[in-house]
């Protein structure tokens, strides 16, 4: 009888995740479909998972100057990149201090992170720093350094996985065999934060690849565009010629595919993370499984 009960207990659970991914999936499969639909079939008859008229018009629009789009993924492939990496450098070497108990003025420099998180400076403020103090107005360091180079919450979730699950006796065993602290950290501290690491790595870099604002804000030249400010660009060209329209312009507002671009907007700029995603899953989760051995 358990085992009736517990085999009709593992169908429920099937049935229930399978439709879980289902409601995961189906938007993403609607707003794939919907980008590849005709405009007029979208207006007319709303959003279908199965197209009435297919149309790639609104990919042939947004590829329009496809250069410039493959310059938008490379600029964004490179800032995500380079600045996942700092982060988690930075990030580590904030973190791991602060977890050490013998760190000599270790509450001072936690009262400095945590002051960071109540008080900012604003948005004028911050904006005449970075381009009158620092010069990073149309550099790639406009995309790095404003607002996502390091976060406190992230160097607080660091320290506290580092002061739960990295054993002071293995800390301890290391130095008594003569191994310096970089050794410490990067030799046997880091292998057993993977798990942090991983789920790190993967908000920041979400981070950087969705950021537009710090485009907006910094740079102006188009040749330095990510790919999320240059589609954001546009759709702004593609409503100012709406609005020209409706007002009388000389363009026809049925060749602007408004509805079905802004779903193929959304699929250019989500689809790298869908492919690339799949893969570097395995290492999260085989970062989580070793840290949850190891811990």
């Amino acid at each position: 009888m358990m085992v009736e009960n517990g085999k009709g207990f593992q169908i429920f659970a099937h049935i229930l995740f399978i439709l879980l991914c289902i409601c995961a999936l189906a938007p993403f499969a609607l707003l794939i479909m919907s980008s590849i639909t005709e405009e007029q079939a979208l207006i007319v008859d709303g959003y279908n998972f199965i197209p009435k008229k297919f149309s790639f018009y609104a990919y042939k629009y947004l590829l329009t100057d496809s250069g410039a789009v493959l310059r938008g993924y490379a600029i964004s492939l490179v800032v995500t990149a380079i600045g996942t990496t700092l982060n988690l450098l930075l990030t580590t070497l904030y973190a791991y201090p602060l977890s050490r108990k013998e760190l000599p003025g270790r509450n001072i420099f936690a009262f400095y992170l945590f002051f960071t998180m109540l008080f900012s400076g604003g948005l004028v403020p911050s904006y005449l720093m970075w381009t009158q103090t620092f010069h990073i107005r149309n550099t790639i360091f406009a995309m790095l350094l404003p607002g996502l180079l390091m976060s406190a919450f992230n160097v607080i979730m660091m320290r506290t996985f580092f002061s739960a699950n990295i054993p002071d006796a293995v800390v301890e065993a290391a130095r008594m065999d003569g191994a310096s602290e970089f050794k410490i950290l990067f030799g046997i501290v880091l292998p057993m934060a993977r798990p942090i690491i991983a789920t790190i790595g993967l908000l920041v870099g979400l981070a950087y690849w969705n950021d537009w604002m710090n485009g907006l804000y910094y740079i102006t030249d188009d040749r330095m565009y990510s790919i999320q400010v240059l589609l954001m660009k546009i759709q702004r060209n593609l409503d100012m010629l709406r609005q020209q329209a409706q007002a009388g312009g000389s363009v026809n507002t049925a060749d602007l595919p408004s509805t079905s671009v802004r779903m193929a907007l959304t699929v250019m700029g989500v689809l790298p993370i869908m492919i690339i995603y799949p893969f570097m899953q395995k290492y999260f989760v085989k970062g989580i499984a070793v840290g949850a051995v190891k811990g």
